[in-house]
């Protein structure tokens, strides 16, 4: 197996995943399953208000989310940094019915997707995001 270029951070809360290296092993089975290699993944997780900035300054977007990709991708290798709110993926999860790892773990997902070039802007490319989503957390069930 090749060694690993997915890391996990946190910025302004505290936080750890259950296991570090079942969601980078899932990750790099779900990019290598689009024929892709992985170059370097950083995952940051961070609380509601830090995120907001993020979006305010990177997007110019004045709303809360759960997911900001910076896409470093370059032919086949996928490369980016991930933050990811912890305050929404939870609120989220209360909201869908979900559990919070369920929510998490399909976030986490559905910035990888965007990584291998899947979009979310239509009603197609949505329907199309939420199978791919369902399909990696099929793969995640497998660990």
């Amino acid at each position: 197996m090749p060694p690993n270029n997915i890391f996990f951070h946190t910025e302004d809360i505290s936080f750890a995943l259950e296991s570090e290296s079942t969601t980078s092993n899932w990750l790099l089975k779900l990019v290598e399953s689009h024929n892709k290699k992985v170059g370097e993944l950083n995952y940051i997780f961070c609380s509601d208000d830090y995120l907001l900035k993020m979006n305010q300054e990177h997007l110019k977007h004045d709303y809360f989310t759960d997911i900001i990709t910076f896409d470093y991708c370059e032919d086949d290798w996928i490369s980016g940094d991930l933050f990811i709110s912890i305050d929404r993926t939870n609120e989220n999860a209360k909201t869908f019915g979900k559990t919070q790892i369920n929510e998490l773990n399909r976030v986490i997902a559905h910035g990888l997707l965007h990584l291998l070039g899947f979009k979310d802007k239509t009603a197609e490319d949505i329907a199309e995001m939420r199978s791919m989503e369902e399909r990696a957390l099929s793969m995640l069930a497998s660990y």
